[in-house]
This record gives C-alpha cells, sequence and structure tokens, in this order.
C-alpha cells in the first residue's frame, strides 16, 4: 500500500477520526486509523463523492452498496484482524473494506460476482497501491479454496445462513463475521472456530444487500 500522505486532498481523510468512531463505541485504534487513512470518496461513484464522508451506504452500481463506515468499523473491530492475517472477504464492491483490512496489515483475497465492479474495484486497489490483495470475480460461496485456510473470513452481502464451506475454510482459531438473513431481518452472525469446535453467536442487526450465487 502507499505511504504517500497527500493521496487525497479531502480534509476529512486527513482528521484523526473522520467518521466520529470513537464517540459511537469503536475502540480499536487500528479500525480507526485505517478508515482515516483509506480516501473513501475513491470507492464511491463521482456524483457521489461529495456525500463520500457521510456516515451512509452510497449506491455503486449494478444494485450494489459500499457500506455505511460505522458498520464497516463495526464489523471490522469484531473481525480482530491482526497484522500478516490472510483473510477472506466475500463481495469486493467498490473494494472500500478490502482497502481498510489491508491498511490493518491483512493480506485479502477477495472475492466479487460482478465482473464490472471486480474490475472496478481492481482498479482502484492499484492505483491506491495496495499491493497485498488478491480478487477473484467469482461467486463467494464456495470461497477461494486453493488459498485456505484463513485466519479470518469476512462478508459484505448477506446469505440465508452461513455457507457451510466458508467455515471449512477458516483456519483453527479463525472468525468469521457474517450479515445473515434475509431482505428485511438481518442480523451479523460470528462464527468462531477452535478445533471441531464451532461457536456462533448473533449481534446487532444490519441491512446489507443479498449474496447473489
Amino acid at each position: 500500500m502507499s505511504d504517500d500522505p497527500d493521496r487525497t486532498a479531502h480534509p476529512s481523510e486527513r482528521s484523526a477520526d473522520p467518521f466520529d468512531l470513537r464517540a459511537r463505541g469503536i475502540r480499536d485504534e487500528r479500525v480507526i486509523a485505517a478508515m482515516t487513512r483509506v480516501p473513501r470518496e475513491a470507492f464511491v461513484l463521482p456524483d457521489a463523492r461529495a456525500a463520500a464522508y457521510a456516515d451512509s451506504p452510497l449506491t455503486i452500481g449494478f444494485g450494489q452498496t459500499i457500506s455505511q463506515p460505522y458498520i464497516v468499523a463495526w464489523m471490522t473491530e469484531a473481525l480482530g484482524v491482526e497484522p500478516g492475517a490472510r483473510v477472506l472477504e466475500v463481495g469486493t464492491g467498490s473494494g472500500y473494506q478490502t482497502a481498510v483490512l489491508a491498511e490493518i496489515g491483512a493480506e485479502v483475497w477477495s472475492l466479487e460476482i460482478v465482473p464490472e465492479l471486480a474490475d472496478r474495484a481492481a482498479r482502484t486497489l492499484a492505483a491506491l497501491g495496495y499491493d497485498r490483495v488478491h480478487l477473484r470475480t467469482a461467486s463467494g460461496y464456495a470461497g477461494w479454496p486453493e488459498a485456505a485456510p484463513f485466519d479470518r473470513i469476512i462478508l459484505t452481502a448477506a446469505p440465508s445462513d452461513v455457507p457451510p464451506a466458508l467455515i471449512d475454510e477458516l483456519a483453527d482459531g479463525g472468525r468469521l463475521v457474517a450479515p445473515v438473513g434475509t431482505v428485511w431481518d438481518q442480523h451479523i452472525v460470528i462464527v468462531d472456530k477452535r478445533g471441531n469446535e464451532i461457536t456462533r453467536h448473533t449481534s446487532i442487526g444490519v441491512q446489507f444487500v443479498l449474496m447473489k450465487k
């Protein structure tokens, strides 16, 4: 990734907490620092750049959205990413969540089912210097088996239940964070894997686009 502090001129990007995440309960300073550094305006459509630092989702075309910054921060904090972690992301979208994970120091394998979004995200991430990301245009239901196991897996689209293949691709000690449910009834599900024991608990309500097959 680039170390150029001037890669974006937006004043909010240079502030210590552009989305006021501390006030909303985010405690992981690495997450806040990563989201301070990632220029969100680079990941939205040109006509939405004036709203890039609002705490709201924005359309990115093809029926998809870039997630609300607070939810990106919440899920990233819940994921518990450490520098050097191998992370699978299902749903590249604009590439914004990918960039946040890379800023923390993860190596990211990211899947996107919409070819046009995958191509756009690849160009954006390359232009910003994120070189520890691997992108593939594919459904996320089968994961990325040849790159498994992964220390962490994050979904940015909602399946009706966590795909079993993704749990299989978690490393021992790994964690998966995903929105799960229907269009109008979704919650974040957190899955932890310890040997043969799989634990799962449900957390906050959310609204993501549905995961495509």
